[in-house]
């Protein structure tokens, strides 16, 4: 069973989905949906359509350079198997999972940092232009003297009563 890839999406074409279209030189193109195909046709360009693979690897919205891709290259030539090799691969599957999986959540915390800088440079900028609306700091914290003074004279006067 040969999986494909979408020509425009990259997603993958399973047998016996999808389109796939033979221009005059001969060149076979293979879509996974309609949608794909659709866009093709109208001649767009897949590095400018946001929801594509080309777009998100181009704007770094995905990892496009990690070592644990290799493993998924197209091999058209089939390969001899020897049973060490085999044994020694499937053992080493769920490592490379695992490596990919924590690379990938570096990947989403990296990009949230300048997410969250750019939201604290706006939030200072917003403070600094609306800064006349917050009260001094001279009359909050006499209030606030005032009402610990006035609960500390009335829990002693209880007290004196009580005793």
């Amino acid at each position: 069973m040969r999986l494909e890839k979408c020509w425009f999406c990259s997603s993958t074409v399973y047998p016996g989905h999808g389109i796939q279209f033979v221009r005059n030189d001969a060149k076979i193109f293979r879509f996974c949906r309609s949608k794909c195909h659709k866009n093709f046709k109208m001649k767009r360009n897949p590095r400018k359509v946001k929801w594509t693979k080309a777009y998100r690897c181009l704007h770094g919205k995905d990892m496009t350079q990690d070592s644990t891709f290799e493993f998924e290259r197209k091999r058209n030539r089939p390969e001899r198997y020897d049973r060490n090799v085999t044994e020694q691969t499937l053992k080493a599957i769920p490592l490379i999972t695992k490596i990919r999986h924590e690379r990938q959540k570096k990947h989403i915390t990296e990009r949230q940092k300048q997410g969250k800088t750019k939201e604290r440079e706006r939030d200072a900028k917003e403070l600094e232009q609306d800064i006349q609306m917050l009260p001094k700091k001279d009359t909050l914290s006499t209030q606030k003297t005032k009402v610990v003074v006035k609960v500390s004279q009335q829990q002693t006067e209880e007290n004196l009563m009580e005793e």
